[in-house]
């Protein structure tokens, strides 16, 4: 079992930024993906970024790309999502989220990852 708890999120004006953390804990003998995925209102929970257990590969959303850089750092049990020029689109709850795998495999969608933290509410005001 792992438990995720999301910090960092908050109410922004447009063109500013925001560091999002995730702090894992649980079981530590596995090694995991971790990825962002985020759900505004009356929307689907959509794939934001992930990336893979050594670090060394990434992959993001259109609409993020540029913008947004996941990171982690294992030693502490975290992962980050820096965000930046930031737009009113970008309002949502932000999800991290682990799943068992390889540390070279990057997994491009959370659809199937297996543990999920409770959030954090991001608001982007215009």
């Amino acid at each position: 079992q792992v438990q995720l708890v999301e910090s960092g999120g908050g109410l922004v004006q447009a063109g500013g930024s925001l560091r999002l953390s995730c702090a894992a804990s649980g079981r530590a003998y596995s090694t995991y993906a971790m990825a962002w995925a985020r759900q505004a209102p009356g929307k689907e929970r959509e794939f934001v970024a992930s990336i893979n257990w050594i670090g060394t590969s990434s992959y993001y959303s259109n609409s993020v790309k540029g913008r947004f850089t996941i990171s982690r750092d294992n030693a502490g049990n975290m992962t980050y999502l820096q965000m930046n020029s930031l737009k009113p689109e970008d309002t949502a709850v932000y999800y991290c989220a682990a799943h068992p795998a390889p540390p070279t495999i990057l997994i491009v969608t959370t659809r199937s990852f297996e543990y999920w933290g409770q959030g954090t509410q991001v608001t982007v005001s215009s």
